[in-house]
């Protein structure tokens, strides 16, 4: 991943939000050409402190077949985007740009044991179930024995060792304190939410920038 300085997020912030986002596209390389597909993760890491991410795919899925361990593949996730036009600007000469977040995660991939896999699918939904709270959580445990066996013999779990972690964080953080509020106002003036949440992300990279705004009503 190319990333200019200024948007570069550390370690930390880069899997931090993997994490959160939970969400991404998973490439491998099958000799011929890239195979991909998108699916839910969650992180966890190893005695030594190695991130790891956890998947499965469907059996029939041609990924299955390339997790021999030593290959690295590529998780690619993404959240909010947004296009920003050159008129938002104060500063003459600007040209128009895209604010997103992204994080790219490099690994080998092997394939879980039967016992880990069981326990993969309920920590995945257990991950995603906690977002739903108060509802009371679903859990495996609500399916009949034989449901159950039969939908875990159609999956192949996975876990990616992390070996590399890139991200990049392009929110205008090079830009003049003028040009940063008035894109950021601009945004925040979006009907689509992902424009809105672009805006709140700049607000929180420099909360100072904003300091003298008034309160609109």
């Amino acid at each position: 991943m190319y990333t200019p300085p200024p948007f570069k997020p550390d370690r930390a912030a880069s899997l931090g939000f993997a994490e959160a986002r939970g969400f991404g596209t998973v490439c491998a390389w099958d000799g011929r050409k890239p195979i991909a597909s998108s699916l839910p993760f969650y992180l966890s890491a190893s005695a030594d402190g190695t991130p790891r991410a956890f998947f499965h795919v469907a059996r029939g899925n041609p990924l299955a077949k390339l997790a021999d361990g030593t290959t690295s593949w590529l998780l690619a996730v993404s959240g909010a985007d947004a296009y920003v036009s050159a008129d938002w600007y104060v500063s003459p000469d600007q040209v128009p740009t895209w604010l997103y977040q992204a994080v790219h995660l490099t690994g080998p991939v092997r394939i879980l044991s039967e016992a880990e896999l069981g326990a993969q699918v309920d920590a995945l939904s257990a991950k995603f179930e906690h977002w739903l709270l108060p509802k009371k959580p679903w859990t495996s445990d609500k399916m009949s024995a034989g449901r159950l066996e039969a939908m875990k013999k159609a999956i192949i779990g996975l876990v990616m060792a992390v070996e590399e972690v890139e991200g990049s964080f392009k929110l205008n953080q090079h830009k003049s304190e003028a040009d940063f509020v008035a894109v950021a106002g601009a945004l925040s003036e979006q009907a689509d939410t992902s424009s809105q949440q672009i805006a709140r992300l700049m607000r929180e990279a420099r909360p100072d920038a904003f300091a003298g705004e008034t309160n609109r009503t």
